[in-house]
């Protein structure tokens, strides 16, 4: 008999799974995986393309009473414990409850669960290229009971032993290494069935099944030659790279079995890229996935190769820190990301030492810090360690706290107790917790008795408050220009007052035959309001005086006048990457909190873009100062901005080198800024006619300008259904969405509204771009219409309504975040009634963060359109 299970939350407290772990201990699961689209008599199911059957099987201790399995599924065929039946009917509000005595017991659970298409649990994706089938799973943080009953929670570890009936010559790879086919049960099918895992978490559990293209190879461990196959859809295989993905691979190996003091602990290492991933990729034991636009299948620069290899070797970290030792309970997923975040640029930093290649942390300046500055500004700022008392917690927490801040507080961690005393830190506590759960307070200790450095005021400045310091210099010089007095200043906001300690340096450059040398460097702690650096008096001060030389701490820096009139006039002087991320990073916030014209800052941008090496810097600086022209400055002035910015665009693309790095971050750039008077330009370029030599008008660039014309109103659906039918893919189907709302016209708003509000069908990744292209600059007439309809909008999302109901958090986020109307035609007042509203309505956590967080977004950019004016 077939029961159906009630839906409900799909939220667990920290509560109760505290509550579950004083009865109940995992110690192996068994999973039997059906993909031939029969249920379990052998008769083929009603919807064989939108269902599969599970079976899980798990022994485990228990202290006696009441507990239950997590499952999200469309029902329970039959279940029993120790071999004893128990009712399917008991299965509801996505759990299946039972009652033990004391001792070891097996209970076995089959259902019949439901293919995901929003990158939630097992994921089904038909390949419009070639009709080619492809799955995938992403657990995290809560999603393994989409594929198979079990204790979803991550101090649950248990061995994981998998069976899979599927398709004869498709491709199965699992955490473990993948076994020969047998005969399956049914013609066609065959059998697959693993080897136990070593012990890990279930939102680690991992299977990738399909018509996969697989690139064998192996690579060199402590532990001898390994598997390392990658996989990609066979449409998709002329753009893998695997030499260059392996190599990264290799070289990650050898830094953190080297570092770490521990060798690699599972078995192979295969990494599968997958389509309409939702994140950039996921840490799954032996079992990598990642999205597969990180496969180029057109021309990218150097920084985009650079933020791939970075990803790669986030994901190795994490089989070390978060696999082999796993947080207790989500209260650590800053400390999971955040280490895996510091641990993959300290890598990158070691492989440039031996194979050459750039600094990795002047593009974690450039890039990952100023994610976390701008998070840690808005309303909704947290702190690092957050109090996740529930998974709907847990789902708002990714963001660039848990990941950017959190890495850049251990930076200054490292900074603060020594890289040598750090890694003797970790090592230690690799070694003691191998395959267990940890708190916290459990690195902390080693990293103390490593260091001897008392870290508790550390742990209560930066990890349990929120917010950022801001720095200054302050100094007086005499007739010679040398300091008679130097103080830091450090300044809080009055929400989160906390003046915190820092390990800064602090830099004095000279101009020097027309570079900007430093011509002292001084690391320093401070720790209060006013801290007074005796030994800078009688130095001479130089021209530009930079606080946080070195990026050691995480805070906001200012330049006084006489450095910011230096950076202005020979910003393209400076030539120390680094201390010219921290320059960009002081000259973006000040624009940001309305401190800096947006014209000027995109006149600092021109002049010190055509001598910017960072290919990080280059991309961030354009879409920067982009941003600081269409929304930061007011309507009367937009244009002369706009065109002041595409002018440093076009002069860019003249004087870059043919096929450079640089003529495609600035063509790029030419297409997200340009206005109806550059139309003609990017439409010649789409028809061949006056490309620039070198520039390689490829699928991507084709999307990209076709995308902007279309916003001008310059191409319609004629011209996208042609682009769909050159590419015929599921990025170009992806890409033509986006171009169809971007269009300005009342009836293309219309239908990608209704499309956005009204259809359950959109894949994720399809999802994403119809809502990011909707709103375009120029197009208030046709976008005044949408701002009520807005707010009704937060509201079925909220009450889950209709396509709200089954919706994915990664599509619910990017509903409320892409469609909140622009400033274009919004103002002060309707910001005043959407607080009315919320305190009206009482929306759930999800929909009153990111009203928060787009209202403070729209507040600040209407300062900076303020100051612009002045």
């Amino acid at each position: 008999m077939f029961h159906g299970g009630m839906m409900s939350s799909v939220n667990i407290t920290r509560a109760e799974a505290q509550q579950r772990s004083q009865v109940i201990t995992a110690h192996n699961s068994k999973v039997l995986v059906d993909l031939s689209g029969r249920d379990p008599n052998g008769d083929p199911l009603a919807e064989p393309t939108e269902t599969f059957v599970s079976s899980s099987t798990i022994e485990f201790s228990s202290t006696g009473g009441e507990s239950h399995l997590d499952l999200i599924a469309d029902g329970v065929y039959a279940a029993d414990l120790d071999g004893t039946p128990l009712d399917p009917a008991a299965f509801s509000n996505n759990r299946f409850p039972f009652t033990t005595e004391a001792g070891t017991h097996e209970i076995t659970v089959t259902a019949l669960c439901r293919y995901s298409h929003s990158g939630e649990g097992l994921h089904r994706f038909v390949d419009p290229a070639d009709g080619k089938v492809y799955l995938y799973t992403q657990f995290e943080i809560a999603d393994a009971r989409r594929m198979y009953a079990d204790f979803e929670q991550p101090d649950q570890k248990m061995t994981f032993e998998l069976q899979v009936i599927a398709p004869t010559g498709w491709t199965v790879v699992s955490n473990s290494p993948t076994p020969e086919p047998t005969e399956g049960p049914w013609e066609g099918m065959s059998r697959w069935s693993f080897e136990p895992t070593l012990p890990i978490s279930t939102y680690l559990t991992a299977l990738v099944a399909g018509e996969y293209y697989i690139d064998h190879g192996t690579i060199h461990t402590l532990s001898g030659e390994m598997d390392a196959d990658i996989l990609c859809r066979q449409s998709m295989k002329e753009h893998l790279d695997a030499d260059r993905i392996r190599t990264t691979t290799q070289r990650g190996f050898e830094v953190y079995e080297s570092e770490f003091g521990y060798p690699y602990p599972f078995g192979k290492y295969t990494q599968s890229f997958v389509p309409e991933f939702n994140a950039g990729a996921m840490e799954n034991a032996a079992c990598v996935t990642h999205r597969d636009d990180l496969l180029f299948r057109s021309r990218v620069t150097s920084a985009a190769y650079e933020n791939r290899d970075n990803t790669i070797l986030h994901e190795l970290a994490h089989m070390w820190f978060g696999d082999l030792v796993t947080m207790k309970w989500w209260d650590d997923l800053w400390l999971n990301e955040s280490f895996a975040e510091w641990a993959s640029h300290h890598c990158q930093e070691k492989i440039a030492e031996k194979h050459g290649g750039i600094d990795p942390w002047v593009s974690f300046a450039n890039q990952r810090k100023t994610w976390g500055y701008t998070q840690d500004q808005l309303p909704t700022t947290h702190p690092i360690a957050a109090d996740m008392i529930d998974l709907d917690t847990v789902e708002q927490n990714f963001d660039g706290i848990t990941y950017a801040k959190g890495a850049s507080t251990l930076k200054q961690l490292v900074a603060f107790v020594g890289e040598a005393e750090f890694l003797a830190g970790v090592r230690t506590y690799f070694a003691q917790n191998a395959f267990s759960n940890t708190e916290l307070k459990d690195l902390l200790h080693q990293l103390q008795v490593a260091s001897g450095r008392d870290l508790s005021s550390f742990t209560e400045q930066w990890l349990r408050i929120p917010g950022v310091n801001t720095v200054r210099p302050d100094y007086d010089v005499d007739e010679d220009g040398n300091f008679t007095r130097f103080d830091i200043v450090q300044t809080a906001i009055e929400k989160y007052p906390t003046l915190r300690t820092h390990r800064l340096g602090i830099g004095i450059y000279t101009l020097t035959e027309g570079k900007l040398v430093r011509t002292e460097r001084l690391d320093v702690d401070i720790h209060d309001e006013r801290t007074p650096i005796a030994a800078l008096v009688e130095h001479s001060r130089g021209d530009l005086v930079l606080l946080n030389d070195g990026d050691l701490t995480y805070a906001k820096v200012r330049l006084d006048d006489h450095s910011m009139a230096t950076l202005i006039e020979h910003i393209d002087a400076l030539s120390d990457p680094l201390a010219r991320a921290l320059c960009w990073s002081s000259a973006w916030d000040m624009c940001r909190d309305a401190e800096m014209k947006a014209q000027d800052y995109v006149t600092l941008v021109g002049k010190g873009l055509p001598s910017e090496t960072d290919l990080t810097a280059v991309t961030s600086l354009i879409r920067q100062a982009t941003t600081a022209a269409i929304s930061y400055t007011t309507r009367e002035a937009r244009q002369d901005v706009r065109d002041r910015l595409i002018a440093i665009s076009a002069t860019g693309l003249r004087d870059a080198a043919p096929g450079s790095d640089h003529q495609v971050a600035y063509a790029n750039g030419l297409a997200a800024a340009a206005t109806k008077d550059a139309a003609d330009l990017l439409e010649g370029w789409l028809n061949g006619e006056e490309v620039p030599e070198g520039l390689d008008i490829d699928q991507g660039m084709r999307w990209r300008l076709l995308i902007a014309l279309a916003g001008m109103g310059r191409v319609g659906e004629p011209e996208i259904t042609a682009e769909l039918q050159r590419d015929n893919t599921i990025s170009g189907s992806e890409q033509a969405t986006g171009a169809r709302a971007a269009m300005p016209t009342a009836e293309a708003k219309q239908a990608a509204w209704q499309r956005a509000t009204t259809d359950d069908s959109v894949p994720n990744e399809t999802y994403r771009q119809l809502v990011s292209q909707f709103i375009q600059p120029d197009q208030a007439e046709a976008l005044s219409q949408y701002v009520d309809p807005y707010l009704e909008l937060c509201k079925s999302i909220d009450s889950r309504d209709g396509q709200w109901a089954k919706a994915g958090h990664a599509q619910v986020q990017n509903a409320l975040m892409w469609l909140f109307p622009s400033t274009e035609v919004i103002d002060e007042a309707w910001l005043d009634k959407l607080d009315g509203w919320v305190s009206d309505n009482n929306p759930g956590s999800t929909v009153r963060r990111v009203l928060a967080e787009r209202a403070d977004n729209a507040r600040r950019t209407l300062r900076c359109q303020e100051a612009s004016r002045h």
